[in-house]
């Protein structure tokens, strides 16, 4: 979607950690938050970290992290992440129960990242649900909760309740919330400041990949031909897959056709160059596949509405 459609539809966010947190698991769930704010240039996500008894819980690692006490705030919002890691049977007590069946009524969606399944599971919030857990754990949560559909997924995502795995799934299903709340180019464009989604997967053409992951190995190859297009037949032959099946999935996924994905990736990566560094607008334009400054600077225009100058003016120290 052009930059000039996002909205700061601002969504409040709220993580419960416990000691031995994963400060990996943590840092792959806020930074997506904190670079689509990057991008967006408003704070589309606040967030507020909180513990039980409030004070500093410290990571598995080392990493200590100043929370407020979670029944003296009561806090209220749009999203819930439980971030336990070691020694999360311990921590399933019945005042955490409570106050996670309370939470029900207090935030839109409630997330157990890692291990955080398992604490949900005690409060009784996945009966006759999805969910998955940490790998590890996965044949124990299964036989010990029957009621609960247990998913050898990355992450399961529903409307009110959502479980990924670990650190590395985290920021998938971050990006995945980014996209339903704005759409599937915002989410790439934050992704692409994690290199997330920049394996180039050329497989066996006879092996079917995924909407996604087809989608991903397209997108890219895009990000590593942007100073030379390809054109989209070119495209769908590197890929080794029909021109039409191509457009398909990138609609499916998208909602755009990959002709507007591939320009809005070149535009993207103009924006950053003008943004970061002291290039020339030709020179900018050369490295993102224009054929000169003008018609860089028409594209330009035409998706953020303000040409590459007035960027470069605003955000000049």
């Amino acid at each position: 979607m052009p930059f000039s459609e996002i909205r700061p539809d601002r969504r409040k966010i709220s993580v419960l950690l416990f000691e031995a947190f994963s400060n990996h698991c943590l840092a792959n769930t806020i930074e997506p938050f904190r670079a689509a704010n990057t991008i967006a240039r408003e704070p589309l996500y606040t967030w507020q970290y909180f513990s039980m008894d409030g004070g500093t819980v410290t990571s598995s690692s080392g990493l200590p992290v100043e929370t407020s006490s979670w029944p003296q705030v009561r806090p209220r919002g749009d999203i819930l992440f439980l971030m336990p890691s070691y020694g999360f049977r311990d921590l399933a007590t019945p005042k955490l129960n409570q106050a996670l069946r309370a939470a029900r009524d207090r935030f839109q969606l409630i997330v157990g990242l890692d291990t955080g399944a398992w604490l949900m599971a005690m409060a009784g919030l996945l009966d006759g649900r999805r969910a998955t857990i940490h790998w590890d754990e996965f044949t124990h949560f299964a036989e010990t909760f029957p009621d609960i559909d247990v998913l050898e997924d990355r992450f399961v995502l529903t409307t009110d309740l959502a479980t990924c795995g670990g650190a590395s799934t985290a920021i998938e299903l971050t990006l995945e919330m980014i996209k339903r709340q704005h759409s599937a180019m915002f989410s790439l464009e934050v992704g692409a400041l994690f290199m997330h989604g920049d394996k180039l997967d050329l497989q066996d053409p006879y092996l079917r990949m995924s909407s996604d992951k087809l989608v991903g190995s397209a997108t890219a190859l895009m990000r590593r031909t942007i100073e030379t297009p390809l054109t989209i037949p070119e495209l769908a032959d590197r890929l080794k897959i029909d021109q039409r099946e191509l457009e398909r999935h990138f609609q499916k996924e998208m909602k755009m056709p990959p002709l507007a994905v591939y320009k809005a990736i070149r535009l993207r990566e103009a924006r950053r160059l003008v943004e970061l560094t002291r290039l020339s607008v030709a020179e900018i334009a050369t490295r993102c596949g224009y054929r000169n400054a003008s018609a860089l600077t028409r594209a330009y225009r035409q998706e953020f509405s303000a040409p590459p100058r007035t960027h470069r003016s605003a955000h000049r120290p």
